[in-house]
């Protein structure tokens, strides 16, 4: 507990969050905008519309984390990018649960439902990125 309520004090750590949800809100941007693109005026179906969109912003997300939150320039992005695909893969499973038990079970309109799955996943992201993707190894002493 005391190791928690000394991260919580510690300001770098919440300058990190702030960039991450940065970096988030860039790529929900991109995944939104692309998602209603390509469900509405061109019919793609509302589950590979969310593959696409997530993937593209996946990409524009590692790109951003990786350089600008997490500082991960330690010359890992070989190890990095893999374990940031495996994060987000466990994220987008809670995004596409979300999405169907919005659409499906609920009955939300395509878009909101989306951004309710969207918010859902950020939680998965962000400790599987900070905890295990971008985390830096500390050379023994």
């Amino acid at each position: 507990m005391d190791r928690v309520i000394s991260g919580l004090r510690h300001l770098p750590n919440w300058l990190q969050l702030g960039r991450f949800l940065t970096v988030g809100a860039s790529g929900f941007a991109i995944n939104i905008a692309l998602y209603a693109l390509l469900v509405h005026p061109l019919g793609v179906p509302y589950i590979l519309a969310a593959v696409i969109s997530n993937l593209v912003a996946l990409t524009s997300n590692f790109v951003l984390n990786r350089h600008w939150t997490f500082e991960a320039s330690h010359g890992r992005r070989l190890l990095q990018a893999p374990r940031f695909a495996l994060v987000s893969a466990g994220g987008f499973a809670v995004n596409l649960l979300v999405l169907q038990l919005c659409v499906e079970a609920l009955g939300l309109p395509k878009l909101p439902a989306e951004v309710l799955a969207s918010a859902a996943a950020a939680p998965v992201n962000f400790l599987g990125s900070r905890q295990w993707a971008f985390r830096l190894r500390r050379a023994a002493v």
